[in-house]
């Protein structure tokens, strides 16, 4: 047997040896040593992280503050909006007839009445004129009929005819009348006939495309008419409104001052135009809780009154809608980015004199973007971090702008509401 392993092999006989001599409360000694080093270990993290600012050796951490002021809030409510005209009207022939003229250029601005499409007028204007001929023919005959019954009544005052002859002659005249009566209708309606050749935009507002053309046969019932006139000045915007919202609207609008409205595009940046709030819907629609709201804004057109004409609005358009219900008045504001959401709730973090942190339970109110009103847990006065929260906790050391070692540290909030 070779030397070396004589020697492992007596070394592991010894070791066994003595292992089965050494006392059993050796191993439990050995685990509790383990578990208070442990123990010791998980202390020592804790501790770092409670004054991570402190005993960690890092330095209090760069914010931005902000200080609560009193200012105005707008409380406004915000919707999707379609621009929707207050009259559209597909203009139809009330004769039938040839189309000789096309009055109009597509998408131009009309006046009520302006003449748009021009119908064959000849064979109206010659009814017009057979009417008034047999109109001058009746009333002719009308007149020599007065003037027999006249001598008639003359002659039976002397009773020298008999008297049913004087009441034949009443009769014919009474029957006249009722003929001329009757022509004059016929003379009033070929005269409307002629007129209505003409086709005329029945309101102000601006035409569509054009249905038919110079040479076509129209009739009352053309399908799609000869064009379409909508009124785009002024002009309603329709959205959804909570039923949440629909008390406080009502107990607004019932005042008679109005709530303004102002209409923004897609993207919710360019106001295209201002206007009031018009009236509620009804009903509710039960499905998603809104009722629909109308407003009425102007809609001037800019450009002329030709088919180059523009207008902000355009009907059928889809629309940012944001209607003015209140404003509160002098309440503590703070910039949007000082508040914070945890399980307890809106909370933001104030400065304390020492320079550390206090969380402050909050109550929201109405926001423009920038700002957001306070209805509870902030004074005047006090100062929030509005930047470089990320990490704080209750008790944490800040390190404000301007104060020394601060170089490179978050700079102070200028746009919020009022940057100490």
């Amino acid at each position: 047997m070779c030397p070396w392993r004589f020697t492992l092999s007596k070394f592991i006989e010894d070791s066994a040896a003595a292992q089965r001599s050494r006392p059993r409360w050796f191993a439990w000694v050995l685990v509790l040593v383990g578990l208070a080093g442990v123990a010791l270990l998980a202390y020592w993290f804790a501790a770092a992280g409670v004054t991570k600012n402190t005993r960690a050796g890092r330095p209090p951490a760069a914010v931005a503050v902000a200080t609560v002021a009193l200012a105005d809030m707008p409380e406004t409510v915000s919707a999707i909006g379609t621009v929707v005209p207050l009259d559209t009207a597909t203009v139809q022939s009330q004769v039938s007839g040839n189309v000789t003229a096309i009055l109009f250029k597509e998408g131009q601005l009309v006046a009520q009445g302006q003449p748009i499409v021009q119908i064959d007028q000849r064979p109206y204007a010659l009814s017009l004129q057979q009417a008034q001929g047999t109109l001058a023919r009746d009333q002719a005959s009308l007149a020599m009929a007065r003037l027999d019954l006249k001598r008639y009544e003359m002659l039976a005052a002397q009773d020298s005819i008999a008297r049913q002859t004087m009441e034949d002659e009443r009769a014919t005249v009474a029957q006249l009348e009722g003929t001329v009566a009757t022509d004059r209708a016929a003379v009033g309606t070929a005269r409307l006939n002629l007129q209505y050749a003409t086709i005329k935009a029945p309101f102000a507002g601006r035409i569509g495309l054009k249905q038919v053309f110079v040479g076509n046969y129209v009739t009352p019932s053309t399908t799609g008419g000869v064009a379409t006139v909508t009124r785009i000045d002024p002009i309603d915007v329709e959205f959804s409104l909570p039923q949440a919202m629909l008390g406080d609207v009502q107990r607004k609008a019932g005042t008679g001052a109005g709530l303004p409205v102002t209409v923004l595009d897609q993207d919710n940046k360019t106001v295209l135009a201002h206007g009031i709030f018009a009236t509620f819907d009804n009903q509710i629609n039960t499905g998603t809780g809104t009722v629909m709201a109308k407003a009425r804004v102007g809609n001037a057109p800019v450009g002329g009154k030709d088919s180059k004409a523009t207008m902000a609005l355009f009907p059928n358009q889809f629309v940012n809608v944001s209607m003015l219900v209140d404003t509160l008045r002098q309440v503590p504001i703070v910039p949007v980015s000082a508040l914070r959401h945890g399980a307890q709730g809106d909370f933001a973090f104030v400065v304390q004199p020492d320079k550390t942190v206090k969380i402050a339970i909050v109550r929201l109110g109405p926001s423009d973007g920038t700002n957001t009103a306070i209805l509870s847990g902030l004074q005047k006065g006090q100062v929030v971090v509005s930047e470089g929260a990320d990490g704080l906790d209750e008790g944490s050391v800040v390190r404000l702008p301007g104060d020394k070692g601060g170089a490179g540290g978050a700079k102070r909030n200028q746009g919020g509401a009022g940057g100490q």
